[in-house]
């Protein structure tokens, strides 16, 4: 499930896990400071989810960039199991990068039909 490179809202996608990023590194010292969790697991989950994401908006054009995206979405989602607050940040995000998505198929279809 990809959109084509020339598709405008790869670009917003890009954005979008751009900002997801930030939060998955602002989540790290919310582990930390509100939630007790070790230092060790805190950068661990959250720094793969931040590099997941910071990746996949790097190569969104490319094939392997989309599950990049995809596998973001639902590292994002799964540090919930960590911290819960991220269940509903990830599910935000997600919900988001579904919508763009849906909407960039749509544009893909629409330029198809004529």
């Amino acid at each position: 499930m990809r959109l084509v490179p020339t598709n405008p809202m790869n670009r917003v996608l890009a954005a979008i896990l751009a900002f997801e990023a930030i939060c998955c590194g602002l989540a790290i010292p919310g582990m930390i400071q509100v939630s007790d969790v070790s230092l060790s697991l805190a950068f661990t989950t959250g720094g793969v989810a931040l590099l997941l994401c910071l990746a996949a908006a790097g190569t969104l054009r490319r094939p392997f960039g989309w599950a990049l995206a995809w596998l973001a979405q639902a590292a994002c989602v799964a540090l919930g199991f960590v911290v819960s607050m991220m269940f509903a940040v990830g599910a935000m995000f997600l919900l988001l990068f579904v919508i763009t998505f849906v909407l960039g198929k749509r544009l893909e279809a629409a330029k198809a039909a004529g």
